[in-house]
């Protein structure tokens, strides 16, 4: 590991750890706090991969999935009123769409890296989180992958309501990915502004 990747691997891991602990608690009906730091590990694989390639930003992506695997080992040892904190569907989807999504993240970003200056963190976040939010709550919480965990019950999940409260009736799952999906294309809009400043003011400083 070089001492350049550092900030990195370090930004990855807070926004990893700090995801972890507030998704525990909720934002309204279809949200969690997590929802809301947890997208900014895009941008930091964005920055990665502008200034020191593709092969750095995997390489502060498994970091990031590292620590994202020890969270979810510490969350299956916590108990709750409602057992576990982390069940083990969730810890797979969790796992598998933060790997996905962040590994085609970057695949994205490189190939598009020579575009107008937005459109490689945008396009790249946008498949990206649109990845991250399908594995995972498909992954946790269809009813399909019931084999996962047969004794987790989450029916819950599968219960139909109106989409966000107000669209045809969808399983609740579908609801709740909706909602984070449309809070990650938010920010990925607003981790536009840091990722300008920052190539902008790093560039100038190289210059």
């Amino acid at each position: 590991m070089t001492r350049s990747l550092i900030p990195g691997i370090l930004g990855m891991a807070v926004i990893v750890v700090a995801s972890n602990i507030l998704v525990q608690f909720l934002f309204g009906q279809w949200l969690t706090w997590g929802a809301f730091t947890y997208p900014f590990a895009f941008l930091v694989t964005d920055l990665t991969n502008r200034f020191q390639g593709a092969a750095a930003a995997r390489k502060v992506v498994l970091a990031g999935f590292v620590v994202g695997v020890a969270c979810s080992l510490i969350g299956t040892r916590i108990v709750g009123e409602g057992g576990p904190l982390v069940t083990l569907r969730i810890a797979l989807g969790s796992g598998a769409a933060f790997l996905v999504a962040q590994l085609m993240d970057v695949h994205v970003f490189n190939r598009l890296r020579y575009g107008s200056w937005w459109r490689a963190p945008f396009i790249s976040t946008l498949i990206g989180a649109t990845l991250d939010t399908a594995i995972f709550f498909t992954t946790a919480f269809s009813a399909a992958l019931v084999f996962l965990e047969p004794g987790n019950d989450v029916a819950w999940a599968g219960e139909f309501l109106p989409l966000i409260g107000w669209g045809p009736a969808v399983p609740l799952w579908v609801s709740l990915a909706t909602a984070d999906w449309l809070v990650k294309m938010s920010l990925a809009i607003v981790a536009l502004v840091p990722f300008r400043i920052i190539v902008t003011k790093v560039t100038e400083k190289v210059a």
